[in-house]
């Protein structure tokens, strides 16, 4: 009997930019275990409270997943986004999308980082003008990498926080809350860094 050859695993569907040049692309959404999409509402409020801040910023999205908001920051005018990422399925799909949508001439606008986020925060310096810090809800890792981030941070940075909705992480002194909203499952809120 000829050995199973063990079958890649379905991607569980796709998200779609919502706003900006790339607006209407699709990305797919590997099956992953505790991968959760940032919805299309939250992504919708979310941009709508950064209007006016995109344009030329750097931005770091440390959780990358399916790099949806990473990619809809680029998207809206960013200069540069960097997109951390230690699952392989993802990254692969991270990077094909990123190569997809830089023919357009956008090039290396979007750089996509095969490891861990504390692994990259160690490695880089920064600085960030926008941070998305959207963990693995299980992993509970928001207290490190928001400490971790601090000093990589521009002064007067933005940082949104994804968490479930029944746990709010604390976040550095002097950061200052900005906006939040919520849904059944997740919390999310936009922070401004005040020192710096």
């Amino acid at each position: 009997m000829k050995p199973r050859i063990a079958a890649a695993p379905a991607a569980a569907g796709q998200v779609r930019l919502i706003g900006g040049a790339w607006r209407g692309s699709k990305l797919p959404v590997p099956a992953l275990p505790g991968l959760r999409p940032t919805s299309d509402r939250v992504r919708e409020t979310l941009f709508n409270w950064l209007h006016g801040e995109l344009a030329g910023a750097r931005v770091l999205d440390l959780f990358a997943g399916t790099g949806a908001l990473g990619f809809e920051a680029a998207s809206r005018g960013a200069a540069c986004v960097d997109l951390v990422e230690s699952a392989p399925l993802a990254i692969d799909a991270l990077r094909s999308a990123a190569a997809r949508l830089g023919r357009d001439g956008s090039g290396g606008k979007v750089q996509v980082h095969a490891q861990s986020a504390m692994a990259f925060l160690a490695a880089q310096a920064g600085p960030w003008d926008l941070a998305f810090v959207d963990p693995p809800f299980a992993g509970g890792l928001w207290a490190e990498a928001l400490a971790a981030l601090v000093p990589r941070l521009a002064p007067r940075a933005r940082v949104y926080v994804e968490s479930p909705v029944d746990a709010v992480p604390a976040v550095p002194a002097g950061w200052v809350l900005l906006r939040e909203t919520a849904t059944r499952e997740v919390r999310a809120a936009l922070y401004k860094v005040e020192q710096g």
